[in-house]
């Protein structure tokens, strides 16, 4: 088996030793290893990771497109170890009319995650029994995550009222969302958005809002309002003498409250 390490992925410090078998690993400061293996030996090198060194799941399929090599696409097989708690990268790589072995028959969960990459990058799986589009529609033209995929994709669908179905158009932006303004964001913007009148600061004590660069005193100043009010002598009651008095008598000429009785002590 052809197996080698892949020297643009960072290893695993403390990477297991029955991997020494596989491949020779050099140690890198990282968190994860990788290894690049020859289509041909792709079964056989996962066969071996999860009967003989105990890389039990296969969690992920993902691919990866790198448009300047001869095989631009390269698929990524993701294992993880529950015995060892340690993960494991496997890569591959092909171009776009040579299909990659599928592994199915290892773990039934890759037919999911091989129509995905197929979906999404365009690349064939020989032997999956069910190798179709799964995420965009009936129909689609393309792979979008293709580099060389527009980003605004090539065409748009949406629903006619004249037709009665959902109908497919060459991408048309309209003006408006093909102006942009590259200010950073913490400058703001020129233009005036709805609402943002709001936000525009006030002169102190008016209502009415004024331009952003008038003015120099702060908005809504502090009042003598918010001073709590103390009473320190009758002067500040505001009531005056007469009504002190008035007051006095009223309080004197109230009738006390009787206190209760006492209970009797039983004999």
């Amino acid at each position: 088996m052809a197996v080698s390490l892949a020297k643009h992925v960072p290893t695993y410090a403390e990477e297991p030793a029955s991997l020494a078998n596989l491949a020779r690993a050099r140690r890198h400061e990282g968190i994860e290893t990788a290894f690049d293996v020859d289509r041909d030996d792709l079964v056989d090198v996962l066969r071996s990771l999860r009967d003989e060194h105990e890389y039990q799941q296969l969690m992920e399929i993902a691919g990866v497109d790198y448009p300047e090599r001869p095989e631009r696409f390269e698929v990524v097989y993701c294992l993880l170890s529950l015995t060892k708690n340690h993960r494991l990268h496997i890569h591959v790589s092909t171009d776009e009319k040579t299909p990659v072995p599928s592994v199915t028959g290892l773990w039934p969960v890759a037919g999911w995650l091989e129509r995905e990459v197929y979906d999404m990058y365009g690349v064939g799986f020989a032997g999956n029994p069910d190798l179709r589009r799964i995420l965009t529609d009936y129909g689609f033209e393309g792979h979008p995550q293709r580099k060389d995929f527009p980003l605004t994709g090539y065409v748009e669908l949406r629903y006619s009222e004249a037709e009665k179905r959902v109908v497919y158009e060459p991408v048309s932006l309209a003006q408006d969302f093909r102006t942009f303004d590259f200010l950073m964001p913490w400058e703001g913007a020129e233009y005036r958005l709805p609402g943002d009148e709001k936000a525009t600061p006030e002169e102190p004590g008016a209502p009415s809002p004024v331009k952003a660069n008038a003015g120099a005193g702060a908005p809504n100043p502090k009042t003598p309002a918010e001073t709590p009010k103390t009473t320190e002598k009758p002067a500040d009651t505001g009531a005056g003498d007469k009504a002190n008095k008035a007051a006095a008598k009223k309080s004197k000429a109230a009738p006390k409250a009787k206190a209760p009785a006492k209970p009797r002590a039983k004999k």
